[in-house]
């Protein structure tokens, strides 16, 4: 009778752990729709205005490896941390030009814009879509299921965008999961190649 407790027990947590994965993944695949919704719309808008615009230069690269490792720079350990190893990401815009180094951990991640380049926060489409429509959305969505039980408190997603005046100096983002990174690897660098694309218009 214990034994057939102690299945009982474990399968419940089976279940839940399952019920919690199901919403997590639930909740990434309605930031992607909205992230692809916000594309599409921003293409039919900017479309005949900039036709140099490419569809290649717009959408994602889900060509990058899977893992989040590249050869260059190579990975390196977090100081006072053995366990937790960090990977280094050049972002890059479609032509190779640098915008930024990608810093990601497990569970956060850190952009530094190129030394090269002043990215200005009221320069679209870093405040109306990165940090409206991606980063609070996420942020919203886990404090959501922080309030159903789906996660606690402490993993709810949170961003900080350093700033010197109106130029951003870092974008610090804490509770990321594989997904998540993947989603914000693309949006960081397209809205980065977005603005950069206007640095080069008003030169």
């Amino acid at each position: 009778m214990s034994q057939d407790s102690d299945r009982v027990k474990r399968l419940v947590e089976i279940k839940e752990k399952l019920e919690k994965r199901v919403r997590r993944l639930e909740s990434s695949l309605k930031d992607s729709q909205e992230l692809l919704e916000t594309v599409n719309t921003l293409l039919l808008e900017k479309g005949f205005k900039h036709p140099q615009i490419t569809k290649d230069a717009l959408k994602p690269q889900p060509t990058e490896p899977e893992k989040t490792v590249i050869p260059e720079p190579n990975p390196v350990s977090l100081e006072g941390s053995s366990s937790m190893s960090e990977s280094v990401i050049p972002l890059r815009a479609a032509g190779g030009e640098l915008l930024a180094i990608l810093h990601s951990t497990e569970d956060s991640l850190r952009v530094l814009p190129a030394e090269d380049k002043s990215f200005d926060v009221n320069t679209p489409p870093f405040t109306q879509f990165l940090v409206e429509r991606v980063l609070m959305k996420m942020q919203e969505r886990d404090a959501e299921l922080a309030r159903t039980g789906g996660i606690t408190a402490d993993k709810i997603f949170s961003f900080n965008i350093v700033r010197e005046g109106d130029t951003v100096r870092e974008i610090i983002v804490k509770n990321v999961d594989e997904e998540r990174l993947r989603e914000l690897k693309s949006s960081i660098r397209w809205t980065l190649e977005k603005m950069f694309e206007k640095m080069q218009n008003q030169n």
